[in-house]
């Protein structure tokens, strides 16, 4: 008598329990929607466990054909339940359910072929897809042509034109990596299109937090272009607040970013940095606050309806972004080359026209070196950080809207006055 297997126990059971996870959600639809449709809770743990039991013996006689002819039958029951319902009730077309079956079945089979983690995912995808079957159907009837195509342009991009470009630098002066530019385009595109389905679902205020903090994690000069962007395209007269809100959220994200990344990578200096970024991250936060509150007052006193919201998503523009990022990247590397004896203050400075974190880096190994580096490295990365403010501000001037740009302005000289005011006192 051969021992009982705990494993192969265990596995059967993690496959009748998918089948009656997506089973109670089928046998809920068929009692609230369609009382002849097919199959219900037991039917579906039957068709879990007549997987399950064909793959273990497949394993078993070392041969795939009975699991494959399993499969073969229950498509054809499942076929033949839908022939007859439709006879019954024209009307009532639809494969959900029989295709459910199927999977279940499938599902049943993989947890014995050895991938019981991959079935658990999917089967719990499977019962969210079938339970969240009207905020689906809405989100689609939201979806209009302009929408479809921006998002195939953004596929396109992300998944054919990017494997195809070199990930190296292609100039003599190893700036110019076109994979990493075109990284930017997509980022700044896709930092765009999250916006506008962020303002869509969650109004324009709280859609515009949204992307500022997820822009923020990503890039903050990415969601800033992207603003930008909006603002010269949204005539939306209320927009510009919530814009801005939106930007300084990112560059809010950014000051938080550097404290924790130089708590990572070497805690004492972040005693020398907490304070200058503290103040700037403490009066960004409040210029959010109050450019939020002032958006979400003027979007309150409009009737609903009023203000028409398009979709901002343009790849032209954000390549035309990647180019103005690949000149100042070009700079930064003419700098880095031919004045770095000007000192480490002027590369802190011009490394921040694109970039904090790799100054950032470089610093915190610098100052492991004695504790006079300290106090230089935490004030060249101030610099960078007010450097790469002041250039997100210029490009917001350069290529966004009137009203956002004058917000923005005045933002980036309060955030800049504390911020040179401490580094003297570092």
């Amino acid at each position: 008598m051969s021992e009982f297997d705990f494993a192969i126990a265990q596995n059967f059971l993690i496959a009748l329990l998918l089948g009656a996870l997506v089973g109670i959600e089928r046998e809920k639809h068929r009692r609230d929607e369609h009382p002849n449709s097919f199959g219900g809770l037991r039917t579906y743990i039957l068709f879990a466990q007549a997987g399950a039991i064909a793959a273990w013996l497949s394993v078993q006689l070392q041969s795939p054909w009975l699991f494959v002819v399993t499969i073969l039958v229950v498509a054809i029951a499942v076929i033949t339940a839908y022939v007859l319902e439709n006879r019954a009730a024209p009307a009532a077309l639809g494969l959900t359910s029989e295709i459910s079956g199927i999977t279940v079945c499938l599902l049943g089979g993989a947890v014995m072929f050895g991938f019981a983690e991959l079935a658990v995912m999917l089967g719990i995808l499977t019962s969210a897809i079938l339970t969240f079957k009207q905020p689906l159907h809405g989100l689609v009837s939201k979806i209009d042509t302009d929408d479809m195509y921006a998002g195939l342009k953004l596929l396109i991009a992300s998944f054919i034109v990017l494997p195809l470009l070199p990930n190296h630098p292609i100039d003599p002066w190893q700036a110019l990596n076109p994979y990493k530019l075109w990284l930017l385009v997509i980022l700044i595109s896709a930092m765009s299109l999250l916006g506008y389905v962020a303002v869509r679902w969650l109004g324009a205020a709280q859609g515009t937090v949204v992307t500022g903090f997820s822009g923020g994690l990503a890039s903050s000069t990415a969601a800033t272009l992207s603003f930008a962007r909006s603002s010269k395209f949204d005539a939306d007269p209320l927009a510009a607040d919530t814009q801005a809100c939106g930007v300084l959220l990112a560059w809010l994200v950014m000051f938080i970013r550097v404290m924790v990344t130089v708590s990572i990578v070497y805690k004492p200096l972040l005693t020398h940095l907490w304070l200058p970024f503290g103040v700037m991250a403490c009066t960004t936060a409040v210029l959010a606050s109050i450019f939020y509150w002032r958006g979400s007052q003027r979007y309150q006193a409009v009737q609903p309806g009023t203000v028409k919201l398009s979709n901002p998503f343009s790849l032209l523009a954000a390549i035309k972004f990647g180019a103005l990022f690949a000149a100042i990247l070009l700079l930064v590397k003419l700098t880095e080359r031919y004045a770095a004896a000007e000192g480490l203050y002027l590369l802190a400075a011009v490394a921040g026209l694109t970039d904090v974190d790799a100054i950032t880096l470089s610093m915190a190994e610098y100052a492991r070196q004695s504790a006079q580096s300290l106090t230089v490295a935490s004030a060249a990365v101030t610099i960078a950080a007010l450097s790469n403010t002041v250039v997100k501000c210029g490009l917001v001037v350069v290529l966004g809207g009137r009203a956002l740009a004058n917000k923005l302005v005045v933002a980036t000289v309060l955030i800049l006055i504390p911020g040179i005011t401490v580094i003297f006192f570092i």
